[in-house]
């Protein structure tokens, strides 16, 4: 019962996705997080299957940086959306990758900017997206409340709406959530609203 999703506000960007790490009926830990800091202005907030998840978005990520490496200026968080979105579509004629992915950055000249990848690699500039189960109320919530002038209290009160209706409206809805935000000043890790934490198990 993934979540994730993200909006641009007044000059920055924010991605939410919940942070429980499933397979089949087992939730094996609820602090994953599957939103990754691709370079110092770019998220890529990602839903799909386990592996797919984890070994696409590193791959970005370390492509990301071997461009920044050897040309000594980084990509714009266009061109990483470009560049993600050529990858799945190479991908899906060979071995295909099922991750979906909201990518958002900020451009000194452009400023903040949200993508949105699907894992049959369909990408489109958004001002707000939202992948799975929980994308039933992010974007119904988002559609009635989002405003593009929005400060960050006013973004992460939206997030918090439509944290509490997942919760309240899926049948197996996550417990916690992570919330990350990129603007002029980087990209970082803004709270957790979590309602369980995972039991530290002792040393034997």
């Amino acid at each position: 019962m993934e979540s994730v999703f993200g909006l641009v506000g007044k000059d920055f960007a924010i991605v939410v996705a919940d942070s429980s790490a499933v397979h089949s009926i087992l939730v094996h830990k609820t602090n994953e997080d599957k939103i990754m800091l691709l370079d110092s202005h770019k998220l890529m907030g990602a839903s799909g299957e386990t592996g797919d998840r984890a070994q696409f978005t590193e791959y970005i990520q370390k492509n990301v940086a071997l461009y920044q490496f050897r040309n000594g200026i980084p990509l714009t968080t266009a061109a990483a959306a470009n560049f993600t979105r050529g990858e799945l579509a190479t991908a899906l004629r060979k071995n295909p990758y099922m991750v979906n992915i909201i990518l958002a950055g900020y451009d000194k000249d452009i400023g903040p900017s949200v993508y949105f990848i699907d894992y049959i690699a369909s990408l489109h500039k958004v001002d707000k997206a939202a992948f799975g189960y929980g994308s039933y109320f992010a974007l119904s919530m988002m559609d009635r409340h989002y405003r593009k002038d929005m400060t960050v209290e006013e973004a992460v009160d939206l997030v918090d709406k439509v944290i509490i209706e997942i919760r309240s409206r899926l049948v197996v809805a996550p417990p916690n959530f992570v919330i990350k935000i990129v603007d002029k000043d980087g990209a970082r890790e803004y709270a957790w609203r979590e309602s369980i934490k995972d039991a530290l198990v002792p040393a034997v």
